[in-house]
């Protein structure tokens, strides 16, 4: 006979046992708000690793330390009164109902869109509900700037595109991608008078400059900054190990100039564009 699978309340018993002061675990008993945030970071980027991988053996697994971290601080909240796990689901149901009228028009889960066909869910009328209603959420926790919910611990790319992004919002924007092009060549300008001039730490501001308005080019086009610099971080991270590769297999490595290494580099390159 098979073993029962284990469900959700068993998760959040064996949270409750790990945090037990008799019977928990001590380094289980140790943590607090703070000194989880940083694994949470790390599940959500196992997670986006596993995906672009499409490693998705592996992802029932990742995807279960990320909920772990949710559980966690349930847990927490829990042993201070404040909230349970359950108060979480609740909040965000209620929310995905709020935020979903086009779907669930009397919000209940019971509810269905009817005659809404799937194109007009897909219409920008749906998207402005979205955003009007989340604008809505945040005038309830008298939020007193667009950008207050933007978390400040996302990575820069992803904190520069939601910050770009919620200003473009309220009209403050380029008209099109040519002008983000033209701003970016304006920054680009402005790093190289500061390199001619000396003054190196003035250079390194205006390349803080320069990465938001790549940012915001990236945003024009729809695409996210984030995933695709990690895109070119494996491409380069490829294409580097086989120039490595290459110059070991001569006994170059290490001794090679650069013209030598770029050899390898255009090698690798023509492989990967003739796979």
């Amino acid at each position: 006979m098979s073993e029962r699978r284990h469900d959700l309340e068993d998760l959040l018993t064996l949270m409750a046992v790990l945090r037990d002061e008799r019977d928990g675990c001590p380094w289980d008993l140790k943590q607090d708000w703070d000194s989880i945030v940083p694994h949470t970071l790390e599940e959500a980027y196992e997670v986006a690793d596993v995906i672009e991988r499409r490693a998705f053996d592996e992802l029932p697994g990742e995807l279960g330390d990320l909920l772990f971290q949710v559980v966690y601080y349930s847990q927490f909240a829990a042993e201070e009164g404040r909230f349970d796990f359950h108060d979480v689901v609740q909040a965000l149901t209620a929310k995905m109902l709020r935020r979903h009228p086009h779907v669930f028009p009397d919000g209940t889960l019971a509810s269905r869109r009817g005659d809404v066909s799937a194109a007009e869910v897909e219409t920008h009328q749906v998207h402005s509900r979205w955003e009007s209603l989340k604008a809505e959420e945040r005038a309830g926790r008298d939020a007193t700037s667009v950008l207050d919910d933007v978390p400040r611990t996302l990575p820069a790319l992803s904190r520069a595109a939601k910050l770009s992004k919620r200003a473009a919002r309220l009209g403050f924007d380029w008209p099109d991608a040519q002008g983000v092009i033209a701003k970016i060549r304006e920054e680009l300008d402005e790093v190289e008078e500061a390199l001619a001039a000396g003054e190196r730490e003035q250079a390194g501001e205006e390349v803080g400059d320069l990465l938001f308005a790549v940012v915001n080019l990236a945003r024009t086009l729809n695409t996210d900054p984030e995933q695709r610099l990690r895109a070119t971080n494996a491409k380069f991270e490829r294409r580097f190990r086989h120039v490595e590769s290459s110059l070991n297999e001569a006994g170059r490595l290490g001794e090679a100039d650069l013209d030598e290494m770029e050899q390898h580099w255009q090698q690798a390159k023509r492989i990967e564009t003739n796979r």
